[in-house]
């Protein structure tokens, strides 16, 4: 098996067609068919479905495409790790973050990768933390941002801040300072569904004090929950940083809630069994740097725990 050959049956499969892929590729149509059906002789599979109007992976294809392209990145980056072992950070790396770390911590990072990283093309996927995990161990992503700081084989995790959790409400909401997990339940509230990992932290604080929510409605996209919270259809419970810039404003208004289990803490996550590469770890150390100065000036309400143990 040749890293020619994964390019050309990756290229087929995102072509759609071996006569729009050759042209591609530069390369002649027989010959890059040929090379696609070496192929799939080796791995005694056929991957593509050939019609007149062009070619689709089959089920095997399919699961073979995840590989290849897998294995074509990990190329890429063996080759930029060598070119850039003694320059400076280069290449692309893949940050994935979870969707409420991404309300607070996108830009900053964005607007400080481009300035002090400008070789540095970075990818973010923002996503379901299990989503984001799944990606880490098969090698999709570099690096995410999570909130589950417990340990599993293949990852290593390390803190960088306690987020704490408020009640959301809208501006002329007649709310006291703090509010108990018993007053939570009394009010309507909008969340996110109940596959969210904020939505399991919430769950498992209210069952220990026996309790049960009143959800009005589940709303996937946390945009929209601040959206339908500051309408005034009900409340929502976030992590304090992901509304600061709306508080600020005045549209929405938060409270504390007296619950030591109502905090999420963020932890920087690598896959230990994947190469590290410059690029990488550069990024790590930019969003310390960020997340720090966002905490300590308080464009992030929390509680920075960074140990300076970050594996790299």
């Amino acid at each position: 098996m040749e890293l020619r050959q994964l390019r050309y049956f990756v290229a087929a499969c995102e072509a759609g067609s071996l006569l729009k892929a050759s042209g591609r590729l530069h390369v002649a149509q027989p010959a890059l068919g040929q090379q696609i059906t070496a192929l799939e002789q080796e791995l005694g599979a056929r991957l593509l479905e050939r019609s007149s109007r062009g070619v689709t992976p089959t089920e095997a294809g399919k699961v073979f495409l995840e590989h290849a392209r897998v294995v074509l990145a990990d190329a890429e980056r063996a080759r930029l790790a060598v070119r850039e072992s003694a320059t400076v950070p280069r290449g692309e790396v893949a940050l994935g973050l979870t969707t409420t770390v991404a309300l607070a911590a996108t830009m900053p990072i964005l607007s400080a990768c481009r300035d002090q990283l400008p070789g540095v093309k970075l990818k973010i996927v923002e996503a379901y933390s299990g989503f984001l995990r799944e990606r880490l161990l098969s090698g999709r992503l570099d690096l995410a941002l999570l909130y589950d700081d417990v340990q599993e084989t293949g990852l290593s995790k390390f803190p960088l801040l306690d987020d704490q959790l408020v009640l959301v409400s809208e501006p002329l909401s007649d709310l006291p300072h703090e509010i108990s997990m018993a007053g939570l339940a009394g009010l309507p509230l909008v969340l996110p569904g109940r596959e969210h990992g904020l939505r399991r932290i919430i769950e498992d604080a209210c069952a220990l004090q026996g309790l049960e929510l009143n959800v009005v409605a589940e709303i996937e996209s946390l945009s929209s929950v601040k959206r339908a919270t500051e309408a005034g259809i009900g409340h929502t419970i976030l992590p304090l940083g992901a509304v600061a810039e709306e508080a600020k404003q005045g549209r929405l208004q938060t409270t504390e809630i007296a619950s030591r289990q109502m905090a999420r803490r963020v932890v920087c996550t690598i896959n230990t069994t994947r190469p590290s590469s410059v690029a990488r770890d550069a990024v790590i150390q930019l969003i310390l740097r960020v997340i720090r100065d966002m905490v300590e000036s308080g464009a992030w309400p929390a509680k920075w725990v960074e140990t300076g143990e970050t594996g790299v």
